[in-house]
């Protein structure tokens, strides 16, 4: 380029003659005509159109790649199992013709792939009320003097872009739950549908098109909320590109400027004010106003807020001798009554209740530990066995349960190690009766209590019990 330009300066302003202008270039005056009349500013070079051994099989090897690509990564055929089937078929050119070949065309396709429907888009408008936008990501926080690893819900209405943020150790069925009831308590209302990714606590199986089989519990969320769910084309994340772009911003705004918190609670109340009061400061954009003046106008259009849907899963258990069930690394106690018992275990986002024959048993706060190095947590209520310790009172001085004893539990300790035979001796036998948790009620013929729901099953065995130790 720089030397043609020369050239054309020197022949066109400076108006030298032909013959200098080749004595001072070495090139010859026909060129240098050539150059000047045609006009180019840029050299060509002519690329000669050679014959390859690869063109009579070039179309083949392309219905191969694009076979290929349909297939899964495990299951594609390699440029190298390429190469030896073509040699089958009479090539006889090297492997290194045929991996330049798979090459140009994967480049030319992720080309055409980036020019055409993937990086072409139409601008979405919605109706006030219309729709809102869910995704899932992942952030970091310091929670109880550790750093946590967040997995964040982001919900937002599509007509005013009003968003929620709020953040879960998991991304479960009850906490998705929970999230929809937050977001629908903040825009005090509900949309006419959802658009959602194919995730796996709401899609079971991705058919064909837009076919969906999805998950039950879901359903039954989306039926309680009236709103009908829709699904994007897997790998079509631009399909929600408000709540993807919200999920971006929000590493900005929100997650980088975030301090410290005592508790999970705490910080999704900041991230609340704090959604709030972005809502007030962005504008929107597309309508006058901010996110806050359009959110205020699309109120009326949003179905208003029912109950909050009960979004527990449930899960059978069965209890152990011990009076304990098992769940997510940790155990749980569970009254004695229920030992060696099925029971049902509804998870929600916070606790765990122990529902058996229709009735609520206990309830525990919900302990979420996602270090694999750190040995599960066994959590106790005394109260739950208490029926135990009416027949075996020694296990107040070893019991697990009983390390925080109550001042009054240890009282009735020492008043029983002054007694002959100590505390191995049964309270039933000793005329002593302790409250116990669950149902209860007491044996028509002594009055002794007993935890046993099913009471009419054991009379008759109670009843002989009572002959043989009548009570005192």
């Amino acid at each position: 380029m720089g030397f043609l330009r020369i050239i054309r300066k020197w022949a066109l302003r400076d108006k030298m003659p032909i013959r200098e202008i080749a004595r001072r270039t070495g090139v010859s005056r026909n060129t240098i005509k050539k150059y000047l009349r045609t006009g180019i500013v840029e050299p060509e070079f002519q690329i000669l159109d050679r014959p390859s051994k690869l063109d009579p099989y070039a179309e083949k090897l392309t219905g191969w790649l694009l076979s290929e690509q349909r297939k899964s990564r495990k299951e594609r055929r390699t440029a190298k199992q390429m190469h030896a089937d073509l040699v089958q078929l009479g090539f006889d050119g090297s492997y290194e013709r045929v991996a330049a070949f798979v090459r140009n065309w994967k480049g030319e396709r992720q080309r055409a792939q980036h020019t055409t429907d993937r990086g072409v888009f139409v601008p979405l408008v919605f109706q006030p009320g219309e729709a809102f936008q869910f995704d899932w990501s992942e952030d970091w926080a310091y929670v109880g003097g550790e750093r946590l690893k967040l997995q964040v819900a982001h919900i937002k209405l599509s007509h005013s872009r009003a968003f929620l943020v709020r953040a879960y150790r998991l991304q479960t069925h009850e906490m998705l739950f929970d999230a929809h009831w937050h977001g629908f308590r903040v825009f005090e209302g509900v949309p006419g549908r959802g658009v959602y990714d194919n995730m796996k606590t709401a899609v079971d199986r991705i058919g064909v098109g837009k076919k969906r089989d999805v998950n039950a519990r879901f359903l039954a969320m989306t039926s309680h909320y009236v709103f009908d769910p829709e699904f994007c084309n897997p790998a079509a994340g631009w399909e929600k590109g408000q709540v993807e772009k919200n999920v971006r911003d929000a590493r900005h705004r929100l997650w980088q400027l975030m301090p410290a918190f005592p508790n999970l609670n705490a910080l999704n109340e900041w991230l609340e004010e704090r959604c709030k009061l972005l809502w007030a400061e962005t504008p929107h954009g597309r309508l006058p106003g901010n996110i806050a003046d359009v959110w205020d106008a699309e109120k009326a259009a949003l179905m208003p807020l029912p109950t909050m849907f009960d979004g527990f899963v449930e899960q059978s258990k069965r209890v152990s001798p011990t009076c304990l069930i098992a769940f997510d690394r940790n155990r749980y106690s569970v009254p004695a009554s229920f030992a060696n018992r099925p029971v049902s275990l509804r998870i929600y986002p916070e606790r765990l209740v122990i529902v058996a024959e229709g009735h609520v048993v206990c309830t525990h706060e919900r302990i979420i530990e996602r270090s694999h190095r750190q040995p599960g947590r066994v959590i106790y209520d005394w109260h739950h066995y208490l029926a135990v310790v009416q027949r075996k009172p020694g296990a107040l001085r070893n019991g697990a349960p009983f390390v925080e004893m109550p001042e009054g539990f240890r009282k009735l300790q020492d008043h029983m190690l002054r007694r002959p035979g100590g505390d191995r001796v049964p309270l039933i036998d000793t005329g002593y009766r302790l409250p116990v948790s669950g149902w209860s009620t007491s044996c028509p013929w002594c009055s002794t209590m007993t935890n046993r729901p099913c009471f009419a099953r054991w009379k008759w065995r109670w009843r002989r019990a009572c002959q043989q130790k009548p009570m005192s």
